[in-house]
Formats: structure tokens, C-alpha cells, sequence
């Protein structure tokens, strides 16, 4: 775990951590840094923590702070809103300088693609068996979805699970990252393995007991 919250602190120079996303936040706190990112044109990437709780738990010991949103630049914690408010207010309302940022240095049209790649494959090696699903383990959000979780844990697989429906970034991103239409998608150490129908015939041939 520590592995994936370092690669996911690093997966963009500028990362924050919150509640929902940036163009859904599901809380106050979270709503106002992402105002502050936005109003000093800073380009960001983002995670949702109550879409992981081993990452939402886990990054408070990494960090040693208890709450969110949590803002990293360069791999380093700056802290949570209030001291991303002080910043705002030593920089007359421009957080780029106090962050030791340049908003020259790049074009966000461009970070944003590699940002968005970067996270992809940082969310892909999160675990050693990753899918990609519609909902959750428990409380999948449709039938394929819920299909494939009975077939991994009917097989004792331990596996990490990003529900697709809280990100539309990470949805239409990972399609052509993986050059695979459809959800759920199931990755084995980093390489897409494939969909239900290939998972299915991969559990009756034990194939997917011997690649455990």
C-alpha cells in the first residue's frame, strides 16, 4: 500500500486528494480547494478517497494527516485548506507562486493528457488483481459487474476494485489505454487480462488459479 499511495501522491505535480470529484465535490472543503486550484490556473490531478478507503485510511499514516481534502505538490504534502487559504492570501489570491509552481513551464491541454495517463497506470498497478467495474464489490452496479466480483471471490482471489461511475475520466481514459470498449475490465500485475467472457473461460480452463 505504501507503494501505490507513493506512486499515486507522484502520479501529478500537483494531486489533491478530496471528496468526489473535481466536477462533483461531495464536500465543502473539498469544493473551496478545488475553487482556489482552478482561480490560480493551476492544472491538478485528482483522487476521490470515498471511492477507496484503504487509500483514504492508509494516506493519513503516509502523511500523518488526519484530514482531507490533502493537497501534494511534487510528491510532497503542502496540508489541507486552511493552509492552502494562508498561501492564497501571501500570494494575493495566486496560489502558483507559494507553490513554487511555474504555470508557464507547460500547456494544461498537454498535462492534463499525461496527468490522466499517469494516473491510469497508477490505478491500474494499485494491486496485484485490479478491476475496473461498475459500482463496487458490494454493491455492484450492473449484472456483468456483479458477475465477475461472484467469479473472483468464488476463486478466492483477493483483489482492489475503482468504480468507473465516480470517475468519467478514468471511464473513457482507461477504454483507449486499454483498447477495450467495455467495463468490467480485469488487470494481473499491470496487463489488462480482459472482460467477463474471457475471465469466465479463464476460471473453467484454471488458468486464472495458475496466473495466482
Amino acid at each position: 500500500l505504501h507503494k501505490s499511495l507513493k506512486n499515486l501522491v507522484n502520479s501529478s505535480e500537483v494531486m489533491l486528494f478530496m471528496k468526489g470529484t473535481p466536477t462533483n465535490p461531495k464536500c465543502g472543503f473539498s469544493r473551496q480547494a478545488i475553487e482556489m486550484l482552478s482561480s490560480s490556473n493551476i492544472t491538478f490531478g485528482s483522487f476521490d478517497i470515498l471511492t477507496d478507503d484503504s487509500v483514504r485510511q492508509g494516506l493519513k499514516s503516509y502523511s500523518d494527516w488526519p484530514t482531507y481534502p490533502q493537497l501534494y505538490v511534487k510528491g510532497e504534502l503542502v496540508g489541507g485548506l486552511d493552509i492552502m487559504k494562508e498561501m492564497m492570501e501571501e500570494g494575493d489570491g495566486d496560489l502558483s507562486s507559494e507553490l513554487d509552481i511555474s504555470k508557464d513551464s507547460f500547456t494544461p491541454a498537454s498535462t492534463n493528457v499525461m496527468t490522466l495517463e499517469d494516473r491510469l497506470k497508477s490505478l491500474i498497478q494499485r494491486s496485484k488483481v485490479m478491476l475496473f467495474m461498475k459500482g463496487l464489490p458490494s454493491q455492484p452496479k450492473c449484472g456483468f459487474s456483479r458477475q465477475i466480483c461472484e467469479l473472483l471471490q468464488s476463486e478466492k482471489v483477493s483483489f482492489d476494485a475503482f468504480d468507473i461511475l465516480t470517475d468519467e475520466d478514468v471511464r473513457q481514459g482507461l477504454k483507449k489505454f486499454s483498447d477495450w470498449p467495455t467495463f468490467p475490465q480485469l488487470y494481473i500485475d499491470g496487463e489488462l487480462v480482459g472482460g467477463l467472457d474471457i475471465v469466465k473461460e479463464m476460471v473453467e480452463s484454471g488458468e486464472l488459479k495458475e496466473m495466482m
